[in-house]
């Protein structure tokens, strides 16, 4: 199968690029340099990267002949819904020149549920709207309706690896720094996924796309711990003693903002359907190992 992924060069995105390379299929990155570095290291895991910005489409969309399914790992913060609503469109004019059903794995988030009040979320769980993303859902229903082959993927909080964008990093440079800071509420517990379980994820959705068609997959581990609980083991394996600020959630921003509530969830649906399971068990477990990741990704002046 030849797959073109979108957000290749993120966190995530090379992760789910190595593997799906791994599992033997022919994957093409978006890059909008393919000369950078982080192209570069697509290639060597044997992902071809290709010129795009996701913002144009002209720039990308030739590289929809051929493919058979695009994974989708890109949030454009620029214009998250008109990016998104523009890929729709741009898959329906593929099908309707050539024929060709691509398949669509399309990314979203546990954040997009916002406050449900609800002690454990699965894929059925409807979202509140006044999340300041809640928007991804809106997406998700315009994809379900709009006739395209696809599949969603609501991962939990990535840890793992290089942790570019990862909660993780952040907490693992502020700790460096000095200034580690926790915002909003310090009872609330969030579900995590290490990024190469969710690589996983994605490698099994495209063994048997036609079977995943349509379908909703939450994926996560099945640790409980307080996001307070979970800084304060970054910080130590990054080596800081101090106490950790407190400050609310809109001092962090929208994406802070965003999941400032419980965000638990289960992963049943793909543990029955895809036989996903993670491997790795929680953060916690070895937040040192995590850490030395992390900072071996650095660059070095």
């Amino acid at each position: 199968m030849q797959i073109l992924v979108i957000g290749a060069t993120g966190y995530a995105g090379r992760r789910v690029s190595a593997a799906l390379a791994r599992a033997g299929h022919t994957v093409l990155g978006l890059a909008r340099d393919t000369a950078a570095r982080a192209a570069l290291d697509l290639a060597v895991n044997e992902v071809t990267p290709v010129q795009g910005d996701f913002s144009k489409p002209e720039t990308w969309r030739g590289h929809l002949d051929g493919a058979d399914a695009v994974v989708h790992l890109l949030m454009d913060m620029s214009d998250p819904i008109g990016t998104d609503r523009c890929l729709f469109a741009e898959l329906a004019a593929a099908q309707e020149r050539d024929g060709r059903r691509r398949h669509l794995v399309f990314t979203t988030g546990i954040s997009s549920y916002g406050r449900t009040g609800l002690p454990l979320m699965d894929e059925n769980t409807p979202g509140n709207p006044q999340s300041p993303i809640g928007f991804r859902f809106t997406l998700e229903q315009e994809l379900a309706h709009s006739g395209l082959a696809h599949t969603v993927v609501r991962p939990g909080f990535i840890y793992g690896g290089p942790a570019t964008t990862s909660m993780t990093g952040q907490w693992f440079a502020a700790a460096e720094a000095g200034a580690p800071v926790f915002y909003g509420d310090i009872a609330k517990r969030w579900s995590w996924v290490h990024v190469d379980d969710l690589a996983d994820a994605y490698v099994r959705i495209l063994d048997n796309p036609a079977a995943a068609d349509g379908e909703v997959y939450v994926i996560a581990d099945d640790q409980r711990l307080t996001a307070l609980d979970m800084q304060h083991a970054a910080v130590r394996a990054a080596g800081y003693t101090g106490e950790i600020a407190l400050e609310s959630a809109e001092a962090g921003g929208m994406l802070q903002m965003a999941a400032d509530q419980d965000e638990l969830v289960t992963s049943g649906k793909a543990h029955r359907l895809l036989g996903w399971r993670p491997r790795h068990a929680s953060f916690t477990d070895n937040p040192d190992r995590h850490y030395r990741a992390w900072k071996a990704a650095q660059p070095t002046s």
